[in-house]
């Protein structure tokens, strides 16, 4: 019987969390604290379930073939752990002790930047999936390279 890999199901809520606390931040450029006020929970959850999420597949890079899936994955990895470490600095900087603060052009920036690596980290980890077949327990969708050298 084959299992299923953890790291898919985890993705979710740090992709999640961190797209919302994104839009609070730049919401709040609108609508003010209302908006902002939820974003350091959010990165605070979304970093949290990130490190889990990396740990995982972390345990599941066995499974990668080598090559270009290898490479893929290894952009995948990177794009997502400088990810992590901007939203990490994005809510450290967004903190005064436990109180959020309102986000800065420097917040916004690091909003942006992470955001951007979210979608291209994600877009490897859908390449990892569709193209590569890395984690179908054999059961790679048409086309898809299993060990492409």
């Amino acid at each position: 019987m084959a299992r299923h890999p953890l790291h898919p199901a985890l993705v979710h809520f740090p992709i999640a969390c961190w797209s919302l606390a994104t839009a609070a931040d730049f919401a709040g450029l609108w609508l003010g604290e209302a908006a902002w006020r939820w974003s350091a929970g959010l990165l605070a959850m979304g970093c949290a379930m990130a490190v889990a999420a990396m740990a995982a597949g972390l345990l599941e890079l066995a499974r990668v073939p080598e090559g270009r899936a290898m490479r893929d994955a290894y952009a995948h990895m990177s794009a997502m752990l400088l990810a992590l470490i901007l939203f990490g600095a994005r809510l450290a900087l967004g903190l005064d002790g436990l109180r959020p603060l309102a986000p800065d052009a420097l917040s916004l920036l690091l909003d942006a930047a992470g955001f951007a690596l979210l979608v291209l980290g994600g877009w490897f980890g859908a390449k990892l999936v569709y193209h590569h077949g890395v984690g179908q327990n054999g059961h790679a969708p048409a086309g898809a390279c299993r060990a492409i050298k």
